[in-house]
């Protein structure tokens, strides 16, 4: 299957062939057939990715002090190569996907093969995700519609912290996609809604949806349009959708605040506050993070665990949820959201679309092929060649290496040392495929693969490197000695005595 991914190091984007994903516990493997290009997002992902080191630095001042900190600590040369290493390993871009459900993993409710499901994949035909980040799609939604869901629920999770009353006045700054579903959600919320931005034709878009929209030029000011339009009263609440490094629009937004406003950041501004602004009215402000609680939680996301709904009402997968059923019941319309609609094998065009600076571009749609389900099948790499250490004798033939776990540690320091021993790079396993194939081509492994039996099963394989999560070293050690393979495991051997005691029960019948 193929994937996108971005350089961080170059900026270059990518259509790469990766092996299709296994399932895991309290995950769902899917086909897609639409995913939704994030503009905003992705558009700075990629001008991080090109812009040189130094000004790389400045956009993420943050990062910087981490690097400097450890330079501080372990040395210039090894902090360079850990960077290094960090900017050549690609990153999957997108993160809103629509498909068909193709396998469930174990722990999995709700979903099952053939569903429709709506999640934060990546644009890829095929998508490992977890089953607290997807949502079933309506029958009275089509496949385009739901591909907003995911940001959708972005701009909900906004609107939720600004707590917005029936009857009152919201301002929406930036009218990008978030801003404009904003626009929709608060009237849906029976809220009347004031709309700034700097483009017209969007400016004008949200007033199709039926805000009283202010285009963001030399002539108008938006404090004093937000007033005349509040008959001086100010606005009960301020979203902030815009996308720049200028505390602009936070210092509008205190402005055009009414006493004990609410101002909610969805987008990405400076945050150079003014205290007086804040203080003299007692305005609330906060940060809205992603799709809602659970997000980067990992016991949430990876581990399977949901927040019970009586504590936690809205959850990210019950946001995503939301904006299903709003698309199912005609409450927001999104269909003229989308500027551009291009099958997946033109993908890269999408971004040389956002870094034309379009002012009409908006929603990117990527189609998928809808043929029949491709055979699941390793991706098999043109072979390279490596020099051999010189402890390797020349009349030896090389071990054939095979290593599950495609993580950071390993590309960084497992791998490179078997290579330079002068083993023979065969397999390499990654659950999702994605990081398997990114360090077959960095370090030369003939093949590929997503499922561990690709390395199991090949007798040519004399010796497996393990560098998984540390709960799956027993059981893959177990299973690769059965195999009759030779083992190096990263610690810990095992986590529990009942691993250890099934360990050496193996070892003793194996003799």
């Amino acid at each position: 299957m193929r994937q996108l991914l971005l350089s961080y190091k170059t900026g270059s984007v990518e259509l790469v062939d990766v092996p299709q994903p296994q399932t895991g516990p309290h995950h769902l493997v899917v086909r897609s057939s639409v995913s939704l290009v994030s503009s905003g997002t992705e558009r700075m992902l990629v001008d991080f990715g090109r812009a040189g080191y130094l000004a790389k630095a400045r956009q993420q001042p943050g990062k910087l002090r981490q690097v400097l900190d450890k330079a501080h600590v372990d040395g210039l040369l090894t902090t360079m190569q850990a960077v290094q290493s960090k900017l050549t390993q690609p990153v999957a871009l997108g993160y809103c996907n629509v498909g068909t459900v193709v396998e469930t993993g174990e722990g999995v409710v709700g979903f099952a093969p053939g569903d429709r499901v709506v999640s934060n994949g990546p644009h890829a035909e095929y998508v490992h995700v977890s089953k607290n980040l997807a949502a079933l799609v309506p029958s009275a939604v089509p496949d385009e519609d739901a591909a907003f869901a995911v940001l959708g629920s972005i701009a909900l999770q906004g609107v939720r912290l600004a707590s917005p009353a029936l009857g009152e006045t919201f301002a929406v700054i930036g009218l990008g996609m978030i801003g404009l579903l904003s626009v929709q959600i608060l009237q849906a919320a029976g809220c009347s809604v004031i709309a700034f931005d700097r483009q017209a034709d969007r400016v004008e878009r949200a007033g199709s949806f039926g805000a009283q929209s202010c285009l963001l030029d030399d002539l108008t000011d938006p404090i004093s349009s937000a007033m005349a339009i509040t008959k001086g009263d100010g606005v009960d609440g301020v979203l902030i959708a815009a996308a720049t490094s200028s505390s602009d629009p936070v210092h509008q937004a205190a402005a055009m605040a009414r006493h004990r406003g609410r101002i909610v950041l969805t987008g990405v501004t400076g945050l150079e506050l003014q205290r007086e602004e804040f203080y003299r009215k007692e305005l609330s402000f906060m940060v809205s993070s992603s799709y809602g609680p659970g997000r980067y939680d990992q016991d949430y996301e990876t581990g399977g665990f949901d927040y019970p709904l009586g504590h936690v009402r809205w959850t990210a997968g019950r946001n995503i949820a939301a904006i299903l059923d709003l698309l199912s019941h005609g409450k927001l319309e999104v269909n003229s959201l989308v500027s551009h609609r291009l099958p997946f094998d033109e993908a890269r065009a999408a971004y040389d679309i956002l870094q034309s600076r379009d002012s009409h571009s908006l929603g990117i749609l990527l189609r998928y092929a809808t043929g029949p389900s491709e055979e699941q099948t390793p991706v098999v790499l043109a072979p390279r060649r490596h020099p051999v250490h010189a402890i390797q004798r020349s009349t030896n033939i090389p071990p054939r290496i095979g290593v599950i776990g495609a993580g950071e540690f390993a590309q960084r320091i497992l791998i490179p040392s078997i290579r330079n021993a002068g083993a023979a790079l065969d397999t390499i396993v990654s659950t999702t495929g994605t990081a398997a194939a990114l360090a077959a081509r960095r370090f030369g492994f003939r093949r590929a693969a997503s499922d561990v039996e690709e390395i199991l099963a090949n007798d040519d394989i004399q010796a497996v490197t393990i560098a998984t999560r540390h709960d799956s070293h027993a059981r893959l050690v177990e299973a690769c000695l059965h195999r009759g393979k030779d083992v190096f495991v990263e610690k810990p051997l095992a986590i529990s005595n009942t691993q250890l005691d099934a360990l050496i029960r193996t070892v003793d019948e194996l003799g």
